[in-house]
């Protein structure tokens, strides 16, 4: 059950409770079917990992690691090496003005998977993505489905990782080569993960996950695909602190998530 504090915080956000939509459809008198797929992405995904480990010591600066491995080789690291190769990239000018680089973090078997677009400064301070003011959001929304980025039982955590592994200076928009630079170790952290559903928040992280330049209003609302695994589209929380009208379609897009994952787990009953 959820404090008054709680149903007060959440309609102060302008958000809906989730209610599964089984209970919604029952009250209606609607039938339940499961949401339809639209998907892309290829190949299938290896062996799920166990739990992450909090984010290591700062990477050094101008420390002459080499470049990153063949995108093959990431391919099959395991979460140790994956983490080690983050960590000594130098693959692109990102490395030149990081503190150090920001990896993921969360369960390593987590149905939810979280993918934000880049680290700000505090994330580049804490090696930790969704630290600041968005970070506090997500984590206020996530708490309302009854998730969670470390604590509870392993089934409500979710992991949570960013499409770049470093900060772009001032915060500024990522470079299409600094995507694909950094896009192998994306890849192999959904790999590993093998997540029942993946959260796609803002434009960057929707472009490298679908490959579409479509708006993220066009495609919010409906369920699409990342290699067999259903993923939906959200705004980024930083965008939502400057829009505030659009949380409640955030939080739609959470509730669609969720009723999705549900889903999933009663076709595979």
């Amino acid at each position: 059950m959820r404090s008054e504090r709680q149903l007060s915080m959440l309609a102060l956000m302008g958000v809906r409770l989730f209610e599964p939509h089984s209970h919604r459809a029952a009250r209606s008198g609607e039938m339940v079917h499961p949401p339809a797929a639209r998907g892309m992405g290829q190949g299938p995904i290896p062996l799920r990992g166990e739990l992450e480990h909090p984010p290591g010591p700062p990477a050094a600066r101008g420390d002459g690691a080499a470049l990153p491995p063949a995108r093959g080789d990431v391919a099959s690291m395991d979460w140790a090496a994956l983490r080690d190769a983050v960590a000594a990239c130098r693959a692109c000018g990102l490395c030149e003005s990081r503190r150090q680089t920001v990896f993921g973090v969360g369960h390593r078997r987590a149905d939810w998977m979280i993918v934000g677009e880049a680290p700000g400064e505090q994330e580049d301070l804490r090696g930790e993505p969704f630290v600041g003011p968005a970070g506090q959001l997500l984590d206020a929304m996530l708490r309302a489905l009854g998730l969670t980025r470390s604590d509870g039982p392993p089934e409500r955590q979710v992991y949570i990782c960013n499409t770049l592994k470093c900060r772009p200076p001032r915060n500024r928009n990522p470079e299409p080569e600094e995507l694909a630079r950094c896009e192998p170790f994306l890849q192999r952290q959904i790999a590993l993960v093998q997540p029942k559903i993946i959260l796609a928040m803002g434009r960057f992280a929707v472009q490298s996950l679908l490959r579409s330049n479509e708006a993220i209003g066009k495609l919010r609302g409906r369920v699409h695909r990342y290699q067999e695994v259903p993923l939906i589209v959200t705004y980024h929380p930083a965008y939502l602190l400057r829009n505030l009208v659009d949380k409640a379609r955030a939080w739609d897009d959470l509730c669609l998530a969720a009723d999705t994952l549900a889903a999933t787990d009663r076709s595979r009953a």
